[in-house]
């Protein structure tokens, strides 16, 4: 693998906590990815992140869009987001960070981090903006931010579109794959690691569509119901870290132990909430034939070549929840408006122009979905350094 461009170590000299940067590589000078906060987050994680942005960026490159693809880009910090440190810790880290934010890595929500806890801390930490490197690029960047900002303000049935549309983009990779196998939705299982944002969006258009929902995992522990599960109350009662109020549930649905929904009896695994999640003790349990990964580098490496030994597909992060970071800079560079039905129509050609495209690589190749993105991204990135450079 290719030694990233910048990578760093901060040490907070008030907890002695560690944060992260990696600069994966600079596309016209400009690196992008969020920001995410989790007890046990390593450098070496973060890299990992890091170089699977500089893929997602590269497979929605397309010459006819007014968006370019930047370079890929992480941070991390070290701590549960419920300790009471962690916000004043993100602050810190911020302003740490303020000069690379300024110059070269946009940054934004992920992992234990909301978008609004994110601008709140950045300017207390005295910066304009999380993506501020990136305005110089803009053609008009008055009109960009407002579009971004109105983009933001849109919601649908009470929720912002920006926690939406991720979860649209994971469903239709999901449901891309249906249809290529000729698998009708009626009928089709499916459960859950993590029901917050990516997670939560993810079961609602999956659901609107036919899917049943049959277990979801939360820190609490794997609600099911092989029947299916009420989706729309279960999201009515998380709280802002994605756990469910027991006390709505049915008199139809079980409390399992929080491992539970990895040997779920559904045909779609969707690993919303951590990294590392499924490795090679536990993926045989998985019976499901397709895993989606709705979060980031869900499943190890070693756990995808025996899942795959067995008839698993597994469609990787590069491409599945590659939708939020696409949408804002759609939205930014003005290839679509701050309107719903337009993002979420944008967002279901381009995951499923993406899909297909991987699964054909993948077949020609006699190789993994992952290795299929990766070596498209691969195929992409000199046309791009051509046309605008990079540093890596």
């Amino acid at each position: 693998m290719a030694t990233p461009l910048l990578s760093l170590t901060w040490t907070d000299h008030l907890t002695g906590r560690q944060g992260f940067l990696v600069v994966d590589r600079l596309v016209r000078g400009v690196s992008s990815g969020g920001l995410r906060m989790r007890a046990g987050c390593t450098l070496e994680e973060v890299a990992g992140l890091a170089r699977g942005m500089t893929v997602k960026e590269a497979l929605h490159y397309d010459p006819a869009n007014r968006y370019v693809p930047l370079g890929g880009a992480k941070g991390g910090i070290d701590c549960d987001p419920r300790d009471p440190e962690a916000y004043p810790l993100l602050v810190r880290y911020l302003r740490a960070m303020r000069p690379y934010i300024e110059s070269c890595w946009t940054t934004g929500e992920d992992l234990g981090l909301t978008q609004d806890l994110v601008d709140r801390a950045a300017a207390e930490a005295g910066l304009v903006s999380s993506i501020q490197a990136v305005y110089p690029l803009l053609d008009d960047e008055a009109e960009a931010r407002r579009r971004l900002r109105d983009a933001f303000a849109v919601e649908v049935d009470g929720i912002g579109l920006d926690e939406l549309v991720g979860g649209c983009g994971v469903a239709e990779a999901a449901l891309a794959a249906l249809d290529r196998a000729g698998v009708p939705y009626d009928g089709t299982r499916v459960a859950l690691q993590g029901l917050g944002t990516m997670g939560g969006a993810t079961a609602r258009f999956l659901t609107r569509v036919g899917l049943t929902v049959v277990a979801v995992a939360d820190l609490k522990g794997t609600i099911a119901n092989p029947v299916g599960l009420d989706v729309e109350a279960l999201l009515a009662a998380r709280d802002a870290h994605g756990t469910v109020d027991r006390s709505a549930l049915r008199p139809g649905d079980r409390e399992l132990p929080g491992d539970a929904w990895l040997s779920a009896d559904a045909d779609v695994l969707v690993p919303a909430a951590v990294s590392y999640a499924i490795d090679a003790g536990n993926q045989e349990r998985i019976t499901a034939r397709w895993v989606v990964e709705a979060a980031n580098m869900p499943v190890r490496h070693e756990a995808e070549l025996l899942l795959a030994a067995r008839g698993v597909t597994v469609l990787p992060d590069v491409v599945v929840n590659s939708g939020t970071n696409a949408w804002w800079w759609w939205t930014l560079f003005g290839d679509i408006g701050a309107d719903a039905e337009e993002a979420f129509a944008y967002t279901r050609r381009s995951m499923r122009t993406l899909v297909e495209r991987m699964l054909d690589r993948a077949q020609a190749d006699g190789t993994t979905p992952r290795a299929a993105a990766h070596a498209i991204a691969a195929d992409r990135l000199p046309v791009i350094a051509e046309r605008f450079g990079w540093f890596r």
